[in-house]
């Protein structure tokens, strides 16, 4: 299965834990291939970044994750989508990248990704929802 991360889920499970890393440990253990795009990796760097600043653990820790995303994800070159889909034009990027990389799901808490879950065959789901319909126990 490849699936899209959202940031918002990247950086809680870096930093927070709880669900959002269960699903950065499976995807580790090779449950389910990430898929990614050159301005999805920007983004996870830049909020990475700007929330980890001054906790040089975090940091690192950032940077490692970073580092074994650009190694083991699937990146590819995601075309922006001919017309705007999510009300936030920002949040149209993970789409185009589940498209562009044939994944079928997103794994996002994004109010406006949720909201067109189903668009394109490409289901958005919470993270919760990802963990219990997806993932091994």
């Amino acid at each position: 299965m490849k699936v899209v991360i959202d940031t918002n889920v990247l950086v809680s499970g870096l930093i927070f834990g709880g669900t959002p890393a269960r699903i950065l440990t499976a995807w580790s253990d090779g449950q389910f291939r990430l898929v990614a795009s050159p301005e999805i990796l920007d983004e996870y760097r830049r909020v990475g970044q700007a929330l980890a600043a001054g906790r040089e653990p975090l940091v690192r820790a950032l940077d490692a994750l970073l580092a074994m995303v650009a190694v083991h994800a699937t990146v590819v070159n995601a075309l922006a989508l001919a017309s705007r889909v999510c009300e936030d034009p920002d949040d149209d990027k993970f789409l185009a990248a589940a498209l562009a990389g044939g994944a079928t799901v997103v794994v996002s808490g994004d109010k406006h990704l949720l909201r067109v879950s189903g668009w394109q065959s490409i289901d958005v789901l919470t993270p919760r929802q990802f963990v219990d319909r997806q993932l091994h126990a």
